[in-house]
């Protein structure tokens, strides 16, 4: 049977009185229904002689027996076992009276209030008081101290039944009446506990007699708890009466209080596997997610570092814009997996060391350091990715402009040589009149001028090639087959040249007469010709330039050369004078002159024709320096605006990175306001994303404009990107410490009043900001917060000790969330590997192995199953088939440590 007196004395007197006044509403109930009455007189008269038959006697009519108060007396010693005032043994009225008031104050002294109960009531044999009264003996004595969860006893109560009636079909606990009118209820408490003794199954819910008295014949002769009420008692009634269903139920409760031994020990495991099970997801989620991005750091650096070359700019331009879609949108959502990945494994580790577990070790190559290395790398080979497209579409952009260079001036070069080798090889000479002859050597003359002026542009073909070849350009070969076939035909014309002079030469001794005037055009018209002719190729030359320095540099020179375009023409008006004194001559004396002047081809209407060309290509040349020059004044405008969205942007990110600095270390306020402040802060933050958006667009424009340099920001996306990277994973870091700090003080039970005072404390102390405290620092710390670790022997021990548990890697420095688990380490107490193998124990009833039919009895089926998978055979000498390990199960949830 139950010991009352321990329960008794676990009671304060002012707990008793407050669960008394929320219970007893005895005094707003005087008027009893009659059936109620009935089943309240049968069930509290069974429940007093359950207990009075300890003394040898018992009662038949409740609210006779108990007049003279003698067996109330009796009743009271029996339940609490203490020993109350000597009753009177006299008969008189007053002599009753005194024994009720004695046992009534015995009552109230257990901080029971009785209401309107008075000791005259029970000797007059008023059933409804006694009744009452009685009632609030058994609440007192049998309800009040049973508690699941920290409910309160009838809730305690109503949760203990409704958890053992859980598994069973056709039963669903709600209250203390209709609830148990079928009697499946009943069947199904004592089928949980004794299985042996009710075969479930065969009942039937429609016949809730046969199951009644089914439960209350077992209950009485197995298990001692005398039978209370009549089957058709509760059937008949339409609400069977609350109290004496609770009266009823309890002496269930305490008939199987040795079971709830084991119910503990099975929460507490059921606990501590729940954690376990919680710990090992987050544990494969972390392996998984950085699995994942490993992976993907993987697949992605080869593609970083490949450095095959393209032929054109187009093809390079396709690669950048494949660039800067990996970076606008395939690595954004990687920097949030990988800031996620830190915080999950910060979080679990938390958990961890508050649930007593070791701490997780990833898979090898799996760490945060090998994540954040890979990173590294990764972003290592980006940088060097984006600067050699640069790279590379600079030099192919080089290429193209020298080819087409190349091209021109070859062009330009074998339209010129085009005949000149079948006019050297000629022999013409040697029929010529002697004015003949000189004219030719005049005119030999004329093209070793004009054939020397050409020696420049075939030197500049061959530096081209050359460049090119240095360059690497793709079509090489085309190029240098070219410049070849110049460089012969130029080395041909030259022999060539030489030959037809010596035999001129040798012909002018022979020969005097020559024309001054047509020798003079030739001399002057030559060289005006080469030189309109580079200034044509000149005014067509291509240009490439990078900034508006570049372009003026080129307008001034346009400038300087238009400005010696008088003098030009000055000389060109020179020489058609000469061509005019020669006609004017002629005319005078009757000469008749060739079709051509023989010293020359060229003629006063080419020189016209390619001057007025020249003239042309000036107003041309003017336009595409000037559409150059507001290419450039754009593209300076495009620096000016990325610049000022730049500035704007690097100055909010430091602003917000010193921010979020300060508000770390200044966080005022509960722990959920700092978290809902730092999540406002953070959605603050991220409204800020289409700023970022806006300069990524401003950055792209700057690429396709390919501007390569920006005098009026020091700032490059590429710093900013790390900034706005960094400044997410710190406000996320920031909220996950308190986070974790919410973590630290649920589980380990801190006030608010202990966070701030740790807070404070270790603010206070750490002077640079830094987030950690030096040894020094941290001793001044726990001094300041009662510790005696002064510098003394004893002191020194003690804080070496301490060092050991929060600085177990010896780095010299103590962390915030090492100083909060260490004050809540000393303060609190967790479950423990000894606490749950003495759980197991209990379960196995004493056994130093369980059976799985044994953890599927007492666990839920998840968990039950869960630590059947885990747990290896016993194999000690008193093994059974079938059985398990707890105890080495148990030392591995915690580690070796732990024991």
């Amino acid at each position: 049977m139950v010991d009352y007196h321990a329960a008794n004395n676990q009671s304060s007197t002012e707990g008793v009185q407050i669960y008394m006044e929320q219970e007893n509403d005895w005094d707003r109930d005087l008027l009893l229904d009659p059936a109620w009455e009935k089943q309240q007189r049968k069930t509290f008269t069974a429940w007093c002689n359950s207990h009075l038959r300890k003394s040898g006697t018992q009662i038949e009519s409740i609210e006779e027996d108990f007049r003279d108060g003698l067996k109330l007396m009796l009743l009271l010693e029996t339940i609490s076992g203490e020993r109350l005032a000597k009753p009177e043994r006299g008969k008189m009225r007053v002599h009753k009276i005194n024994n009720v008031n004695k046992a009534l104050d015995f009552i109230a002294g257990k901080g029971v209030k009785l209401v309107s109960i008075g000791a005259e009531e029970i000797v007059d044999g008023n059933a409804k008081m006694t009744l009452g009264m009685i009632w609030t003996i058994i609440l007192r004595f049998a309800i009040q101290d049973i508690s699941v969860e920290e409910t309160s006893a009838k809730e305690g109560l109503l949760l203990w039944c409704q958890r053992k009636t859980a598994p069973y079909k056709n039963v669903n606990v709600q209250n203390f009446h209709i609830s148990w009118k079928d009697g499946l209820a009943f069947n199904a408490l004592i089928h949980r506990h004794r299985p042996d003794l009710i075969d479930y199954d065969s009942l039937r819910k429609d016949d809730p007699v046969t199951n009644l008295n089914n439960a209350f014949e077992v209950a009485e002769k197995h298990l001692d708890i005398p039978k209370m009420l009549d089957a058709e008692d509760i059937v008949n009634t339409a609400r069977p009466d609350e109290k004496a269903i609770m009266t009823y139920v309890s002496s269930f409760y305490h008939a199987f209080s040795g079971a709830q031994k084991a119910e503990t020990a099975a929460n507490r495991i059921c606990k501590v596997l729940a954690v376990n099970q919680e710990n090992e997801q987050m544990m494969e989620d972390y392996e998984k997610l950085a699995s994942e991005l490993l992976e993907w750091i993987r697949r992605t650096i080869p593609w970083l570092e490949n450095r095959t070359q393209e032929k054109t700019v187009t093809d390079m331009q396709a690669k950048q814009e494949d660039f800067r879609d990996y970076r606008c949108v395939h690595k954004p959502p990687k920097v949030q997996e990988k800031c996620q990945l830190e915080i999950s494994f910060n979080t679990l580790q938390t958990k961890l060391r508050l649930s007593n577990r070791p701490a997780f070790m990833p898979s090898e190559g799996r760490m945060v350091s090998d994540i954040n290395g890979a990173w590294y790398t990764l972003e290592g080979a980006e940088k060097g990715y984006e600067e050699w497209i640069l790279s590379e579409i600079r030099r192919l952009e080089r290429l193209e402009h020298l080819a087409e260079k190349f091209h021109q001036k070859s062009k330009i070069h074998e339209s010129w040589t085009d005949g000149k080798e079948a006019m050297l090889t000629q022999k013409d000479y040697e029929t010529c009149t002697l004015s003949e002859v000189k004219a030719l050597l005049r005119k030999h003359e004329a093209f070793e001028s004009d054939l020397a002026a050409h020696q420049d542009r075939v030197e500049q073909i061959a530096a081209i090639a050359q460049e090119l070849n240095e360059l690497d350009y793709y079509d090489s070969a085309s190029v240098n087959a070219r410049c070849q076939k110049i460089c012969d035909q130029w080395d041909s014309l030259g022999a060539l040249t030489q030959n037809r002079k010596e035999s001129l030469e040798r012909t002018e001794k022979q020969l005097e007469s020559i024309d001054e005037l047509y020798l003079e055009y030739a001399k002057r018209a030559a060289p005006f010709n080469n030189w309109m002719e580079g200034a044509m190729e000149d005014l067509q030359d291509m240009f490439i330039v990078h900034n508006i320095e570049e372009i003026q540099g080129l307008i001034t020179a346009h400038e300087q050369f238009k400005s010696t375009l008088a003098e030009a023409n000055k000389e060109r008006e020179a020489i058609q004078a000469i061509q005019a004194e020669v006609q004017k001559i002629a005319q005078s004396n009757g000469i008749k002159l060739s079709a051509a002047n023989p010293y020359t081809t060229i003629t006063p209407q080419s020189i016209d024709s390619k001057w007025e060309k020249a003239m042309g290509m000036v107003p041309l040349r003017d336009t595409a320096l000037q559409e150059e020059l507001n290419k450039q004044n754009n593209n300076d405008s495009l620096r000016a605006k990325f610049a000022a969205q730049a500035n704007t942007v690097g100055a909010y990110i430091q602003a917000k990175m010193e921010e979020i600095g300060r508000i770390s270390i200044e966080m005022n306020g509960t722990l959920e306001d700092q978290l809902t402040n730092l999540r406002d802060y953070q959605t603050s933050i991220m409204s800020y994303m289409p700023e970022i958006n806006t300069l990524e667009g401003s950055h792209q424009l700057i690429q396709e404009a390919l501007i390569f340099d920006n005098q009026y920001t020091s700032y490059t996306m590429e710093h900013l990107r790390v900034g706005w990277e960094q400044l997410l994973t710190t406000i996320a870091r920031t909220i996950n410490e308190v986070e974790n700090q919410i973590l630290t003080r649920d589980a380990k039970g801190i006030s608010q009043e202990q966070l701030y005072e740790y807070r404070a404390s270790f603010n206070h102390f750490d002077k640079d900001h830094s987030g950690a405290l030096m040894a020094e620092e941290f001793k001044a710390c726990l001094i300041s917060l009662g510790y005696d670790v002064e510098n003394n022997k004893q002191g020194d021990s003690e804080f070496a000790r301490i060092m050991s548990i929060v600085d177990p890697n010896n780095s010299g420095a103590v962390t915030f969330q090492a100083f909060i688990d260490f004050m809540s380490r000393e303060t609190t107490d967790t479950d423990t590997a000894d606490q749950v193998i003495a759980s197991f124990k209990i379960l196995a009833a004493d056994k130093t192995f369980i059976t799985a039919e044994e953890l599927r009895r007492e666990l839920p089926p998840d968990q039950a199953e869960y630590c059947i998978a885990r747990m290896a055979p016993y194999t000690g000498p008193d093994a059974a088939p079938g059985a398990l390990d707890y105890m080495s199960f148990s030392t591995a949830l915690y580690g070796e440590s732990d024991l």
